[in-house]
């Protein structure tokens, strides 16, 4: 009769055995990764490829066009600020100079000689001696041809008289053809006369000339100093550049840094504004990353950034955003896909972080790098992996939450997020379990066993 009760009792326990497993008691689920969420710190950040860059490098130009020396200078040794690093032909330069002073000096010869007029003087003095000796030889041939008129005047006077008196028989014939002679022989030395007068008028008309020809030439002369003072001006001016050329020549550092590149080495003529040497400041580095334009909007100046990578070694190291460009430019991706980006300037934090990058890492211009903006960050945010969220077919984030060995398909609402986390902030509570990288297969309700990572 003991055993009555006993034995009901392990009826009962069968039954409820056997309705537990065809309940699936005993089925353990599909096994899925989960994590609980909790609370913590999260930091919103936007990770981006990047390269390292100067904010200004120092080009070293050919001046003017010229002939140049070897370039010893090779990339990575450093210079001084006002070392000299590339020379032109100092001999060039020299001639240049001395034909620039000739050039000065002739000009000066040039006015000297025509500032002197001591032979214009001259001819102006003795063009005044001829004019006067003109005026008196004129004034003899007036004169000459007065008594020459006075001749040809007794002349006729002598011969109407001796015609007379021939015909009364007073005088002989012989006598009358003396008085015709001396009559044409009078009239002939007037005319000459006269003709030597015009002939002195017209010297003294030229000799008149002759002294204002010599003061016009005086004058002329003048003209010409002013000209040659111009010529001076414009060879002082082509001396004044080639000594400053002659300085240019030998060109210098504008500060310490080291030689980036070196464009040429050899000897040559080259035209005015080759590059020669580019020269840099490492200690003035920064990165330079190319954010999508879509992520780039929540990152502000001033936003601090962790720079890391194989260039940087470990640890990474801080920085701040410096400079975010106005405008966007289109990149293709390594997937042949166009991309709006836009440039974010990043500075070190620590000097002395970089130059232990410098000294240890060897890190140069233009070396690869990793940078991660952190554009917000919060406190006792409610945090899961990023890895268990997915979208639905509306856009709305949604997940798997573990709640009584089920796997229930959550929507969520989410706050800040990064690569890693995300916080939500309506949907699930602090300790629920959710599932990480749920499979597509995965439905709601399904049982699941959920293994803690």
């Amino acid at each position: 009769m003991k055993t009555k009760p006993f034995l009901v009792i392990a009826i009962l326990a069968v039954v409820a055995l056997l309705f537990h497993a065809l309940s699936g008691g005993f089925s353990r689920g599909i096994p899925v990764a989960a994590a609980k969420a909790q609370k913590g710190s999260i930091r919103e950040f936007v990770d981006e490829q990047a390269k390292t860059r100067l904010p200004e490098t120092y080009l070293i130009t050919m001046p003017f066009a010229a002939r140049i020396r070897p370039i010893e200078l090779k990339e990575g040794k450093p210079v001084k600020k006002d070392q000299e690093v590339a020379w032109i032909v100092p001999e060039d330069m020299k001639l240049s100079v001395e034909q620039a002073t000739a050039a000065v000096q002739r000009i000066d010869a040039s006015m000297r000689e025509n500032a002197d007029v001591t032979v214009e003087e001259t001819a102006f003095n003795q063009a005044l001696q001829f004019v006067k000796s003109t005026a008196a030889a004129v004034q003899a041939s007036v004169e000459r041809m007065t008594a020459g008129q006075a001749k040809v005047d007794y002349a006729v006077h002598d011969l109407e008289r001796m015609q007379k008196l021939s015909v009364t028989g007073a005088q002989s014939r012989d006598d009358l053809e003396r008085s015709q002679l001396q009559k044409v022989q009078s009239d002939v030395d007037f005319r000459q006369d006269k003709l030597i007068h015009a002939g002195m008028l017209a010297m003294a008309a030229a000799t008149d000339l002759m002294p204002t020809m010599v003061r016009q030439y005086i004058q002329r002369k003048t003209l010409t100093g002013e000209v040659l003072v111009k010529q001076k001006a414009e060879a002082e001016a082509r001396l004044s550049q080639v000594k400053q050329d002659r300085e240019r020549g030998t060109m210098r550092s504008k500060v310490d840094g080291v030689v980036l590149e070196r464009f040429t080495s050899n000897e040559g003529y080259l035209a005015a504004g080759t590059k020669l040497l580019e020269i840099g400041q490492p200690d003035e580095m920064e990165v330079e990353a190319d954010v999508l334009s879509l992520d780039v909007v929540s990152a502000k100046v001033g936003n601090a950034v962790e720079i890391y990578g194989p260039a940087i070694g470990q640890p990474s190291v801080r920085g701040k955003v410096a400079r975010i460009y106005p405008a966007g430019f289109t990149k293709v991706s390594s997937l042949g896909v166009e991309q709006q980006r836009v440039k974010v300037i990043i500075q070190f934090d620590s000097k002395d972080d970089l130059q232990r990058l410098l000294a240890e890492r060897g890190l140069g211009v233009g070396y690869r790098v990793r940078v991660r903006i952190f554009t917000a960050d919060k406190s006792q945010a409610i945090l899961i992996p990023r890895s268990a969220l997915f979208r639905a077919a509306d856009g709305a984030w949604q997940l798997f939450a573990v709640r009584g060995g089920k796997a229930q398909l959550q929507t969520v609402k989410v706050g800040l997020m990064n690569d890693e986390q995300a916080e939500i902030t309506e949907g699930i509570a602090d300790g629920e379990q959710v599932v990480l990288a749920p499979e597509s297969s995965l439905a709601d309700g399904t049982r699941v066993d959920a293994q803690q990572h």
